[in-house]
């Protein structure tokens, strides 16, 4: 069964950092894409980033460059999204998801539960 959890969310001030985790089980990770989404309240659901099973990164939202990143530990079954300079804007529920594919595949073939963060002073 493939599950996705999601950790390492909560309050942070406004310029500080976080590191969301994901573990993933269920399934060989190292041969998946694996991107990162978010859901700010009244808003859709957006992409953030992705990290294909090769190692590239996929930038879905340009208001996150030069701010996060994604990495990969495949021996702990693990993604990473590594968020600083945090902005109140990047409040919202991120979740972490399995594309159908590459990172530019637009089925997400598994969600997780999400994980929540909130930027506030």
């Amino acid at each position: 069964q493939v599950q996705l959890e999601e950790s390492g969310g909560g309050l942070v001030q406004p310029g500080g950092s976080l590191r969301l985790s994901c573990a993933a089980s269920g399934f060989t990770l190292e041969y998946y894409a694996i991107g990162w989404f978010r859901q700010a309240p009244g808003k859709e659901r957006e992409g953030v980033l992705c990290i294909s099973a090769d190692d590239d990164s996929t930038y879905y939202a340009d208001s996150v460059k030069g701010r996060f990143t994604i990495s990969r530990d495949n021996a702990k079954n693990t993604v990473y999204l590594q968020m600083n300079s945090l902005k109140a804007e990047d409040t919202a529920v991120y979740y972490c998801a399995r594309p159908a594919g590459s990172c530019r595949a637009r089925v997400i073939d598994h969600w997780g539960q999400g994980t929540q963060v909130t930027v506030s002073s």
